[in-house]
């Protein structure tokens, strides 16, 4: 993975697509932070499918919990509190 600044990336662009097209990140800076990546159609690709792929509710995961817990309520809404 190689990292480079906007204006060398400005310069050096045809070269970079090919790093890119070739499997490898390229990582533009902007004022020597991290602003972009420079990737490959097919990791674009895969990031895409991961991101767009449905993540289980909370809830639900809880709800395949195998045990079976049985909870106990007070079918009153007051509850004692100690002052």
């Amino acid at each position: 993975m190689s990292t480079i600044s906007v204006a060398e990336a400005k310069a050096g662009f045809a070269g970079l697509v090919d790093e890119a097209a070739n499997g490898e990140f390229v990582t533009i800076t902007r004022h020597g932070k991290p602003a972009a990546v420079l990737v490959s159609v097919e990791a674009a690709e895969a990031a895409k499918k991961a991101l767009d792929r449905p993540r289980p509710n909370f809830g639900d995961f809880l709800l395949t919990f195998p045990g079976g817990v049985e909870l106990e309520r007070k079918p009153s809404k007051l509850r004692d509190v100690d002052l």
